[in-house]
């Protein structure tokens, strides 16, 4: 008889006619033995508490599961079978916290449950820090506006083209999703620019609601343009091969510094600004392009923290942009340029590129 089984063996003694108060004591003492020494236990014995535990949680109350569930979720290794029970659990008070926070449910675990479950377990799954393409996709399929709406706030979703195209779908009827997709830096520049020429109006009212007075008149103004503009410039792209080679002798000489890249800015040299940045992030100028062409100026942010460029130089950018940031939210402006870490701002950048290059290759 393995170890598990001569523990149920005993508790199945103890338990026979005892009342649920001693089951549900049992079960706490188990748990708190095994979170005491979690971080040293091996996968015998993380499986022994496994089998123990799943003994326990058949004999106890809804109250008793959810306190398990919430003291199990962010444990990295918590036993197996008892998350993934719990995960299925029918009622949201013990499934939730699981679905949030557990890394021991697999992308086919969440898969499974927002295939079959209801909405509570859905808005659960949508809250998790990091979710695949695979389960955002269902989520989407089956989420209803609560579900969703969580969903595009989540900056650790992933979204797949298909999903993504349904969100702007469900965007032109609600103006809050809308906004949170106009906030997500991944969001693909067509599908972006789809988005901004057919719920102009539903995103003015919501901007309007949500910023100050003072920025009101500048909001309405970019926003009643954003879909000409943005939908002109998708059409007539740019010849940078003549700024590029430019760029390259500047390189050859070491003098494409950010010395110059001001100088591009001051001057407003936008081809040899855009082939410049993107000499020196290491990206193509199509996408420094993009970047600079979009309403919000996250992205060329990003672009220009990832260069290691200082705030004057990045300021002189944002002039010569289509969409100058309006003079209320250079503070904000320059807050969410000073707060951006270079290392951070990197790995976004080459998020993006990957993306880009897998787009060109498909």
């Amino acid at each position: 008889m393995s170890q598990a089984a001569s523990v149920i063996f005993e508790l199945e003694t103890v338990l026979a006619a005892g009342p649920n108060d001693r089951r549900t004591e049992i079960l706490k003492r188990m748990t708190d033995l095994f979170l005491g020494g979690a971080e040293t236990f091996n996968n015998e014995q993380v499986g022994l508490f496994d089998g123990v535990l799943a003994y326990l949680i058949k004999r106890v109350e809804t109250q008793a599961l959810a306190e398990l569930g919430a003291r199990l979720a962010p444990v990295g290794n918590a036993p197996h079978g008892v998350i993934r029970t719990l995960a299925r659990h029918d009622e949201i008070a013990v499934a939730g916290p699981v679905l949030t926070q557990s890394p021991r449910l697999t992308d086919g675990d969440l898969f499974e449950i927002a295939e079959s479950k209801g909405q509570g377990h859905l808005g659960a799954i949508s809250e998790r820090k990091r979710l695949a393409s695979a389960v955002t996709d269902i989520l989407i399929q089956r989420g209803d506006t609560t579900v969703v709406r969580k969903l595009s706030q989540n900056q650790g979703a992933a979204f797949s083209d298909g999903g993504y195209v349904s969100l702007v779908k469900r965007a032109e009827t609600d103006e809050r999703l809308a906004e949170n997709l106009g906030m997500r830096l991944d969001m693909p520049p067509q599908l972006l620019q789809d988005l901004m020429s057919k719920a102009t109006e539903t995103v003015r009212a919501r901007l309007i609601a949500v910023v100050p007075p003072e920025s009101q008149a500048a909001i309405q103004e970019v926003l009643s343009s954003v879909s000409d503009r943005v939908m002109r410039d998708a059409s007539a792209p740019r010849d940078f091969s003549r700024a590029i080679a430019l760029i390259d002798k500047l390189q050859g000489s070491r003098q494409l510094n950010e010395l110059a890249i001001a100088g591009f800015a001051e001057a407003g040299q936008y081809d040899e600004l855009v082939a410049g940045l993107a000499s020196i992030c290491g990206g193509p100028a199509e996408l420094i392009d993009r970047l600079m062409q979009n309403v919000r100026y996250d992205g060329i942010l990003v672009a220009c923290k990832a260069a290691e460029l200082r705030w004057p130089t990045f300021n002189a950018i944002l002039k010569i942009r289509p969409y100058e940031v309006p003079a209320t939210d250079i503070t904000r402006a320059r807050t969410d340029f000073i707060k951006l870490s270079v290392p951070t701002a990197r790995r976004m950048f080459r998020f993006w590129l990957l993306r880009g290059v897998a787009k060109t290759g498909a």
